[in-house]
């Protein structure tokens, strides 16, 4: 389970969804119950596997019109892809180039008709990350002239507006450059009926980064090392762990997002709850990590080698994760970013104080 190849398969491409179903919730939910059986369902019926006392935690971070088109002085395309805003003047970013780059070039960033709006120049390079100075503020030429930055295997985009169903109903802090996709298929109808029910919900922050969807490279997977990615998670969060764990609820974490923020902020002197706290994680969660504080995970399907893959490997165990992909492709599951579901109990009981 430590080499690459071990998290390779084959996927048919009939099978990558190039769009989001009818309905966000009406999409499908393959479910691996504490006893590993799997369970065809579709996702409104979520409640059926959630009880009172229930926490759900979901990544409120929203997505930000992080791509861009650009020219060199000389007449070349660039696509520019916003990783992070830094300041009012300043971003990371990665750039699509037939050349190479060098410091001190400068390039202008263009609106949607092709037209330059402002500069921008190469202060700085750490491997394919980008440090650009603009002459304008960097985050609002995005919102205004910038677009989704879809990935690059949903490709039947011609006359399709993303901006809605390319985002969670509940995203509200811009930061992602791409969704948090497990919560896309949350609508207003089934948050108000769990809630009815008595599961709880609250919110933690992480800002999705590129390196979150990037293929592991590393033929030995301790070797891979994650981008950073800024989090936040709240007093209001903290407490809500640990009400439930007082009433003996469960945690369930909505992404793999909220996942990584929930054991990056994990209480190390006590198992099951969190400590409210902000900062950057480097979380790399494969087979033989230790969770502590997440009872189940709502995810999508993940690409092959990803470090997703691995994460999901290590909460419900390596070989019931080949069991359930090869039942999804079986059963045709739409996988990926606009693809079903998974709710998955994890193999390690939390054993919370």
């Amino acid at each position: 389970m430590q080499n690459l190849t071990d998290y390779d398969y084959e996927l048919p491409e009939a099978l990558i969804a190039q769009a989001p179903s009818a309905q966000r919730s009406h999409s499908r939910l393959l479910v691996l119950d504490k006893e590993k059986s799997l369970h065809d369902q579709y996702f409104h019926q979520l409640e059926q596997w959630l009880q009172a006392g229930d926490l759900i935690v979901l990544n409120d971070s929203a997505v930000i019109k992080a791509r861009l088109k650009a020219r060199k002085p000389s007449g070349g395309a660039l696509e520019v892809l916003i990783e992070r805003v830094l300041s009012a003047q300043t971003a990371l970013a990665t750039i699509g180039s037939n050349k190479k780059l060098a410091v001190d070039q400068r390039f202008h960033i263009l609106n949607q008709q092709g037209a330059p709006v402002c500069e921008a120049v190469i202060k700085a390079r750490h491997d394919s990350i980008f440090v650009l100075e603009f002459n304008a503020d960097p985050f609002a030429v995005m919102q205004e002239h910038g677009s989704l930055p879809l990935p690059p295997y949903i490709r039947d985009q011609a006359g399709r507006d993303d901006s809605n169903r390319y985002q969670t109903i509940y995203g509200k802090n811009p930061g992602s450059v791409a969704a948090p996709t497990a919560g896309l298929h949350f609508d207003r109808p089934l948050i108000e009926q769990l809630q009815r029910m008595g599961v709880l919900i609250t919110s933690v922050t992480l800002h999705v980064g590129l390196g979150t969807f990037s293929p592991v490279r590393e033929a030995v997977i301790d070797k891979h090392r994650m981008h950073a990615e800024v989090y936040v998670l709240g007093e209001d969060c903290a407490q809500a762990i640990a009400t439930t764990r007082q009433r003996g609820g469960r945690v369930i974490a909505v992404g793999t997002t909220a996942l990584r923020t929930l054991e990056t902020c994990a209480n190390p002197e006590q198992i099951g709850h969190v400590i409210a706290q902000h900062g950057e994680t480097q979380l790399f969660i494969r087979p033989g990590f230790s969770f502590k504080v997440c009872d189940a995970l709502i995810t999508n399907f993940h690409l092959p080698k990803s470090s997703l893959l691995m994460l999901v490997s290590a909460f419900a165990g390596f070989k019931t994760i080949r069991k359930l992909y090869a039942h999804a492709i079986e059963k045709q599951y739409r996988f990926f970013s606009y693809g079903d579901a998974c709710l998955l109990f994890g193999s390690q009981a939390v054993d919370a104080a």
